[in-house]
């Protein structure tokens, strides 16, 4: 077994080497990194088998975290909000990192991993996840308070909040201190020669978009364009749309007073929050290449797994949308990739670095991870995936219903991809996907409904031809769905259509038998 795993948001069964884990997690980072934004030390993650169409299961933080750390969907841990912990709430199940704490390892938290507050029980799921209670940098309760500097000189609580760190509260930022604090466990666990699960969940590039102000640099306004596709698609059903409300209620963004809920945003700060977006994918990515380098400072690299994710994806003025909160390839696709050392990569040479540090800032280019473009996987599946490149016995498969089954999963490993180039399954994967609606039209609380307030429930199926989505009516007193209350539909084919723009739903004679298919996936 490996000696480490290193889960970024976040081997081989037959080899004998003792295993550690590192998960890093960007929040809200869409999939498509390599032409979004520069993510040049990112790449020295070229070693890895990255899955190019990840699907998660529901676009927002906290469902998205509980969903892929216990291996469950959001149906199952009831959660579609923040306002509940899956453990009283739904069932008393085991997490990924709880099930690895039981096989031996020492289990760490560092930044975000799971969502604070009710959805963690106030802990972070400590101690039945971790160890040791979960890192919290000091600075990220500035996060959302005034500290953007405006052209008044005076303070703000802005979305576009480039900073010089050195004027901030500390004289920090919270990732950079993420940073120190991982490195800082790397360190100890080295010494001790644990078994290790180390998480470390960033907060970049969720909003605000506060960074290190240098990264502007690397994106002139005059080069950054818009969306291909910026105005809300005719046929898209009004249930189906996010008005984007937590975007609206920045202070420079509220300073614009656009019309709800369909109102654009000016094309000139348009390209400044995409320019400020990728700038902070860079910051990021920067911080990420010293913590994989601090695996080779530590001798770690050869005998650590190392996983890169995200909990959801973020328009960026498709569709006319901003944020995440839909059922969209944009808001439900995240990158995954792999290093599983001697698995996806060599045994690295006597004092050869695995994960050099590239200068971000330096012009330089580098190949990219090994993809499998065609695979379509969903994240639910991660626990079970890391449990078998670990060497650890797989859960069994959830039976229906699973609330008092506390270990299972409902995910599917992909570690029959592994080593790259392996073939995969014979039946073509699917993807799905869901997100809850307080009506049929866009209001101030549509995009992050409490449960209580859910009365749509948007379900989508994704494959490697098309996407159909069916907004179906929902009663949060007994989560029960009404698969005959039909409140709108959509279907995008991928060749023709490939960034859904043009719904289909009502104008294709596939439209029903996908309806149907869907709905036996539910009623399973």
């Amino acid at each position: 077994m490996k000696d480490a795993v290193i889960v970024f948001w976040p081997c081989n069964k037959q080899q004998t080497l003792r295993q550690c884990f590192l998960c890093v997690n960007w929040r809200c980072c869409g999939w498509d990194l390599r032409c979004r934004a520069r993510v040049v030390p990112l790449s020295s993650l070229c070693l890895s088998l990255l899955f190019s169409w990840l699907a998660f299961q529901q676009a927002v933080c906290a469902p998205s975290r509980v969903s892929f750390l216990t291996g469950r969907r959001p149906d199952t841990t009831r959660l579609y909000d923040f306002n509940s912990y899956w453990r009283t709430h739904a069932g008393n199940y085991s997490t990924l990192p709880q099930y690895f704490q039981e096989n031996g390892y020492i289990t760490l938290s560092v930044g975000k991993v799971f969502h604070p507050g009710i959805s963690s029980n106030h802990s972070d799921d400590y101690p039945y996840s971790w160890t040791i209670p979960a890192f919290h940098p000091s600075s990220e309760k500035y996060e959302n308070i005034k500290v953007c500097k405006g052209e008044d000189g005076s303070l703000h609580a802005n979305l576009i909040c480039p900073v010089d760190v050195s004027e901030m509260p500390e004289e920090t930022l919270p990732d950079i201190q993420s940073t120190e604090e991982a490195l800082r466990l790397l360190d100890i666990v080295k010494e001790h020669g644990r078994k290790f699960f180390l998480a470390v969940g960033y907060h970049k590039p969720h909003i605000p978009f506060r960074y290190p102000k240098e990264f502007l640099k690397l994106y002139p306004l005059e080069n950054v364009t818009l969306a291909p596709d910026p105005d809300v698609p005719k046929e898209l059903p009004s249930v189906a749309y996010n008005p984007w409300a937590d975007i609206r209620h920045r202070e420079d963004v509220a300073a614009l007073n656009i019309s709800f809920p369909y109102g654009p945003i000016p094309e000139d700060f348009q390209r400044q929050i995409r320019q400020s977006y990728f700038a902070s994918v860079s910051y990021l990515d920067m911080l990420v290449g010293k913590l994989l380098n601090g695996l080779d400072d530590e001798g770690l690299s050869h005998n650590t797994i190392v996983v890169f994710t995200a909990d959801h994806g973020w328009s960026l003025g498709e569709h006319g949308e901003w944020a995440k909160y839909s059922n969209y390839d944009i808001a439900t696709r995240v990158p995954l990739m792999f290093y599983v050392p001697r698995v996806t990569a060599p045994t690295p040479r006597p004092g050869e670095e695995v994960f050099p540090f590239i200068d971000p800032f330096a012009q330089v280019s580098s190949p990219a991870p090994q993809g499998r473009p065609g695979e379509t996987v969903e994240l639910v599946s991660l626990f079970a995936t890391l449990v078998e490149l670990a060497g650890l016995p797989v859960p069994p498969p959830c039976p229906q219903p699973s609330f008092r089954v506390p270990l299972c999963v409902e995910g599917q490993s992909v570690a029959r991809y592994f080593p790259p180039g392996r073939a995969g399954g014979a039946d073509p994967p699917i993807a799905l996907s869901q997100y809850p609606r307080p009506g049929d039209t866009p209001g101030w609380n549509s995009d992050l409904p409490a449960l209580q307030d859910i009365r749509v429930m948007g379900y989508s199926i994704r494959t490697a031809d098309y996407r159909c989505t069916v907004w179906f009516g929902f009663d949060p007193n007994n989560f029960t769905v009404h698969l005959q209350d039909v409140h709108g539909g959509e279907l995008y084919f991928t060749e023709s259509d490939p960034n859904q723009d043009h719904n289909m739903f009502n104008n294709n004679t596939l439209s029903g038998p996908l309806v149907r298919k869907l709905c036996k996936i539910l009623e399973r």
